[in-house]
């Protein structure tokens, strides 16, 4: 008999990734679980609408999820009012641990044959973004806990506590900065960059850099967090660990942005840093003119973007002082057996095109060809 994976928060950056992942492997059953279907239908691929934090709602999913055997949980709850300052919510952070609970305890229950938990947490272990005086530069899984309050601590002991635990075994990886195509989410600067390149070719303008400072950065495509999830699904040494996990570079993005620039078609820029949240505010009607003229999927810039300008921001730190480059060591990972590696800019340009394929983004310079030759190779 087929396994089947259950992919929570099947909307989201990862969850969408995985999704494809498994869906194009025949050997899986796949069911996406989310509040709402991903933004592209994936073949292959069941959808229930479940609301995590309702226990009595997941309860009633289980007759279609008796046959799980794998779960994928990238799901989470952000404060979109706050994305940074809202994980410092206690509420918010209960809320996260009992949507996970609600979830496992119910697979649990009713899906005997549950062998492996993956979950989603990131960098934010290690402090960095609270405490950037005291943040650690090489950040290792071994490390102690950074003494900050975060509801990756919740799900985690509540997994290593769970008394069920011996029937199945769980990896938590912590991605750095993700890559992908979903769409309305809150941390993917493929979205925002995107549309700054789109906005500035409609106004005739060049692709202006939005920040002052070269911020050294990981990043990590959703592809690849897919392919570790399934990898993981199977490795014995991923049962019970943690694992960091990026692309395998390190890449500074003021570099790269030349190189972006002309493969989008357009100039490059530097000069005064600009709030990107505050540009992209004001160009509504420039939007939707582009929308038109390439009969592009209907949307709005707050429907496309989420809060992942926001997160553009952040990593960009506009004017304020450089960001402290906080790296995370693979090697734990590599030694375990899993060292796929894609090349970050590759890793951006690529979902750039994806969105210019889907209808999106408006065509940018040379990107449909490059997702074409893409599609070859991997058909």
């Amino acid at each position: 008999m087929r396994p089947t994976v259950l992919v929570a928060g099947a909307s989201g950056l990862i969850g969408v990734a995985a999704l494809r992942h498994f869906a194009q492997d025949v050997g899986w059953q796949v069911i996406g679980l989310s509040r709402r279907p991903p933004a592209i239908a994936v073949p292959r691929a069941r959808h229930l609408s479940v609301d995590l934090g309702d226990r009595g709602a997941v309860a009633r999913a289980m007759p279609e999820l008796r046959g799980v055997t794998h779960l994928v949980y990238a799901a989470v709850e952000e404060n979109p009012a706050d994305v940074e300052q809202g994980w410092t919510s206690l509420g918010q952070m209960q809320r996260n641990r009992d949507m996970l609970a609600n979830l496992v305890d119910a697979l649990c229950a009713h899906a005997p044959g549950l062998r492996h938990v993956s979950i989603m947490h990131g960098q934010k272990a290690y402090g960095g973004w609270v405490d950037r005086e005291g943040a650690v530069t090489l950040c290792r899984e071994d490390l102690p806990r950074h003494p900050h309050d975060n509801f990756y601590w919740l799900q985690e002991d509540w997994l290593r506590s769970h008394p069920a635990q011996g029937d199945w075994r769980w990896t938590i990886f912590r991605p750095q900065i993700v890559l992908g195509g979903a769409i309305g989410v809150t941390m993917n600067p493929v979205i925002p960059i995107g549309l700054l390149a789109a906005l500035a070719a409609e106004e005739g303008q060049p692709l202006r850099y939005p920040g002052r400072h070269a911020n050294i950065h990981e990043a990590v495509d959703a592809r690849l967090v897919a392919r570790a999830c399934a990898w993981a699904c199977a490795a014995p040494a991923a049962r019970d660990q943690i694992f960091n996990l990026t692309n395998g570079d390190v890449w500074v993005l003021k570099h790269a942005w030349p190189r972006l620039a002309e493969a989008l078609g357009l100039a490059a820029s530097f000069g005064e840093p600009f709030d990107p949240v505050d540009w992209l505010a004001d160009r509504e009607p420039v939007w939707q003119r582009i929308v038109q003229r390439h009969r592009l999927r209907p949307s709005t810039l707050d429907g496309l973007l989420g809060q992942s300008h926001h997160y553009l921001k952040l990593l960009v730190a506009g004017d304020e002082a450089p960001v402290p480059p906080a790296l995370v060591s693979t090697i734990k990972i590599r030694q375990a057996g899993f060292a796929d590696c894609i090349d970050s800019f590759d890793s951006l340009t690529y979902w750039l095109a994806r969105l210019v394929d889907r209808r999106v983004l408006p065509p940018l310079g040379r990107l449909v060809p490059s997702i074409v030759l893409e599609e070859q190779k991997s058909a």
